[in-house]
């Protein structure tokens, strides 16, 4: 789904409820409509204004009405598109060759809007020898999987938390250097992803 921007999470945990909604306006106490945090916080914070209180730094996340119209729209196709997407990646796990690339994940409750694609090489010439060869065939790619990897690699967080041995998450390091995601899109036909499946399998390592 789309709504231009802005999404949605679910959570049956109070906490993270009323955290997020905070998140979403500013970091704003009163945004979690949790009376008690709110007068705690009021209490402790006196020298600031009681309505504008922020407890986190973030931004302005309110969806607007247009934003809103769309994702609407689209729930009513949400549960047919979920669909496709599940049997997209089965079809593409099912094609994809597992002594070159990893295939056992976990598919409880997964509905992947990509095609997870992690290399059982940690060779790194092969690895890019292997984007190279995804470039040459016109395959959009992202490496690190979403959001570029290793998080603790990045360097908004550096100032938070210090590590200097990173191979402590040889499983996220390697999906950081050797994996990568190629999109799973309803509409993506049988036949497509066959010729992505063969292109893929088609490499020597």
């Amino acid at each position: 789904m789309t709504t231009i921007e802005g999404g949605m999470i679910c959570t049956n945990d109070k906490k993270i409820y009323e955290i997020s909604k905070m998140l979403r306006s500013h970091g704003m106490v009163r945004e979690s409509k949790n009376k008690i945090l709110e007068s705690t916080m009021i209490t402790k914070y006196k020298n600031l204004s009681q309505k504008f209180i922020f407890l986190y730094p973030t931004l302005n996340f309110r969806n607007n009405e247009i934003g809103a119209t769309i994702g609407l729209n689209q729930l009513k196709n949400l549960d047919k598109n979920n669909h496709k997407r599940i049997n997209n990646f089965l079809f593409f796990l099912k094609k994809i060759d597992s002594k070159k690339y990893f295939t056992e994940f976990d598919l409880d409750g997964s509905c992947n809007y990509a095609f997870p694609i992690i290399l059982k090489t940690k060779n790194l010439k092969k690895r890019d020898k292997f984007e190279k060869y995804l470039q040459k065939n016109n395959i959009e790619f992202r490496r690190g999987n979403a959001g570029g990897g290793n998080q603790l690699r990045q360097p908004y967080i550096k100032k938070f938390i210090k590590i200097k041995n990173f191979s402590k998450f040889k499983n996220v390091e390697h999906v950081h250097f050797f994996g990568y995601y190629i999109g799973n899109y309803p509409d993506l036909s049988k036949e497509k992803i066959t010729k992505i499946t063969n292109i893929l399998n088609n490499i020597s390592f």
